[in-house]
Order: structure tokens, then sequence, then C-alpha cells
């Protein structure tokens, strides 16, 4: 069974929601769907090899209507897949053959043992972009008697049941170098090379994982996950107004707007959004309370040592600035080590848990101060509303 992040709509919004919530992509914990994870079967593959083999796999999920699947490689010998919404297995690594104009299989893809690009030049003629083949011992006779029987006629390229090519022999071909013309480009003559290579892979592909998540359930999940965030967020709010009064005030509403950000940056960014990543932001939300507390116990600070209000604030803000940003410079180094090293579920923590606390830190050290400072001209300016006597 494969799988792979889908393209997902929630929230409420218009028919221009261009840069609304509904846009963001909800990963298969969220949506349903399935993936697989595929491990080659070989020491220390090249790129170019893992290259094909993605290519390859990418072909056969684009060929089944999947538009949303995405294949990718991960580490140096792994391919994660996933799709979402589908319940049905990919299968195995795709075939490559050769045929005639009667459907008869004239050379397995097995004894390709290269395709690369080229430039080409016959007599008189320009340069042209082509796919050069090659093939092993027992290949360059069958493709010898291939091309000396269909001299005039052409030859198909399948990979499975997907027609890859299908070029016009124009003379027998007795050493097993091959040339494929058809007005390439240097990156549509790269696909067909890397689909080719694929199908003739010197290695096998082994499902290493594999799961298969129901919409019910991913949907179930989202719910549940967005009604610990309302609550947790909502107690965050309490606290802030019981124990800091107009400063929690402030500081509920730079929330606000860190909420809306981050929904604006998550659909702009085409950021994945899956359970992890949810935690992330809650936790991301904690991080931003924390460093309004550590402000805000430097303003009482100020005030209780006679300080005047705007001047408390002014140096509540500065005091706190190295502490709050060495804290969460460290927590960003964690987060892009986990990103590196991660894989899946484990990169969409990473992922929302960083862009959480650099939009945190943003809302905490501007947008409270900003209202604070607007709250003190509205002529809520008694310190005692701050922490003071």
């Amino acid at each position: 069974a494969i799988g792979l992040s889908a393209l997902s709509y929630f929230g409420i919004g218009s028919q221009y929601h261009t840069l609304s919530a509904r846009n963001i992509k909800q990963g298969l914990d969220l949506s349903g769907g399935v993936y697989i994870v595929y491990e080659a079967q070989k020491d220390n593959p090249t790129s170019d090899e893992m290259s094909s083999a993605v290519s390859m796999i990418q072909q056969r999920v684009d060929a089944k209507g999947w538009a949303e699947a995405e294949v990718q490689q991960e580490g140096e010998k792994r391919i994660r897949v996933e799709i979402p919404g589908v319940e049905e297995q990919i299968g195995q690594t795709a075939q490559l053959s050769f045929y005639d104009e009667q459907m008869n299989v004239l050379v397995e893809g097995s004894h390709v043992t290269d395709a690369k690009v080229q430039m080409y030049q016959q007599s008189n003629q320009q340069a042209e972009i082509v796919v050069a083949l090659e093939f092993d011992s027992e290949g360059k006779e069958l493709f010898r008697k291939a091309t000396a029987d269909n001299i005039g006629k052409r030859i198909a390229i399948f990979l499975d049941d997907t027609l890859l090519s299908a070029p016009v022999v124009n003379t027998e071909i007795p050493d097993g170098n091959a040339v494929i013309q058809g007005g390439f480009t240097q990156e549509s003559a790269k696909e067909l090379a890397d689909l080719i290579r694929a199908g003739s892979l010197p290695f096998k592909l082994e499902v290493l994982e594999m799961n298969n998540i129901g919409a019910r359930l991913g949907a179930e999940s989202l719910r549940t996950s967005l009604f610990a965030g309302v609550v947790g967020i909502s107690l965050v709010f309490l606290f802030m107004l019981i124990f800091y009064r107009v400063s929690g005030f402030a500081a509920d509403w730079a929330l606000v707007i860190y909420i809306a950000v981050i929904l604006l940056l998550l659909n702009g960014l085409d950021i994945t959004l899956t359970l992890p990543g949810i935690a992330g932001i809650i936790l991301s939300v904690g991080m931003a309370v924390d460093a309004n507390v550590i402000i805000f116990e430097r303003i009482k600070e100020e005030l209780l040592a006679g300080r005047t209000l705007k001047l408390a604030v002014n140096n509540g803000f500065s005091r706190a600035f190295s502490a709050i940003i060495d804290s969460n410079i460290t927590t960003l180094i964690a987060c892009a080590v986990l990103y590196w090293l991660g894989t899946g579920p484990i990169k969409g923590f990473a992922q929302t848990l960083a862009l959480g606390i650099i939009v945190s830190m943003f809302t905490a050290l501007i947008v409270t101060r900003f209202i604070l400072i607007g709250l003190i001209n509205m002529n809520f300016n008694n310190p005692k509303f701050y922490g003071g006597r």
C-alpha cells in the first residue's frame, strides 16, 4: 500500500480563499490515505540510480491518476511515497519492455545497462539532443535482431502499460548502442533516460514500511487535535488575564495575531500540516506565552523599583530580550537537527515548531509591546494593572 500527503480543506472562508485556512495541506494522519517506504536492496546506490527509481515510481502513480501523489528520496537508499485518499496498492517496481508494431516483446528492460542524454550529430546535420541506450551482451544480440527485422517500423518502449517512446528504426544496430531521436529538450531527454533506467534498475526496491489511514480516522484525529488546541489556548488566555491583567490582555491579543499569521504562513509556504505539526504549533504557543511572562515579570520588577510605567515597560522588554532570544535560538537549533535527520512526521513537527518560534518572537517582542504602549496611551496607566503597587 502506498500513500501521500493530500490537499485537504478545513475552516470557513469565501470562494476567494487563496490565503485562507481552507487551503492548508493536511498530512495523511489528518486526511487519510496510504504510504509506503521502499529501500534499495543494494549497498551504496548512486544518486543516478536513486533518481531513476524515484522517476519510475512517480511515473506509476501519475499513470494511475493520483495527481496529488508525492515521491521523494529519504536518506541514501530509501524512497517515501504518499498518496491521499486512496486505499489500493501500487505494487512492485515497474518492468521496461521493447515491443514491435504487433506488440511482441523484443527486448526486456533488464538487458539495458544504461540510458543517458547525449548530443548526436549526423553528417551535414545540426547536432540534436538524444537519449543513448546501451545493452548487455545478450541484449545486444536481441536488439540487433529487433532492429534488423523492423527497419522503417516503430519499436515501442513501455514501462508497464505506459508508452515512453516509439522511435522509428532507421538501420540495423549491431553493437547495442542506440540513440532515440525525437526533438528532445535537455529536460525531456533526461526524464526519458531516467524512466528507462528505472525499468532496468540494478537493484530491487523492498517494501520497508506500509500503512493505511482511513479518511474517517484522519478527520477524527483532526477534530480531536483542534479541540485540544482550542482548550489549551483558551486556558492560556484565562491565565494571562487573571495573573497579568492589562498586560495579559495585550498578550492575548498578540496570541490571536500569532495564530492568524501562522495560518497564513502554513498556507503561503505550502507546509503540510500533520498531527505532530499541530503539536509543534501548540508548543510554540506555550513558548510565546513564556516569553510574555518573562517580559511582564521584568516590568513588575521595574515598577516595584519605582520606575514610571512607560520606563518600566521599555526596560522590561530590553532586559528580557537577550533571555528570550537565547532560549529560542537553542530551540531553533534543535528544530534544524530534527528536520535534517528526521523523516515524515518528525520533519513536520520541526517545521511548524520552528515557524511558530519565529512568529512567537515577533508577536511577543513587537506586537505585545505595541499593544501595551497603545493601552497606556489610552489612559490604562495605573501601575497596579501591570503588577505595580
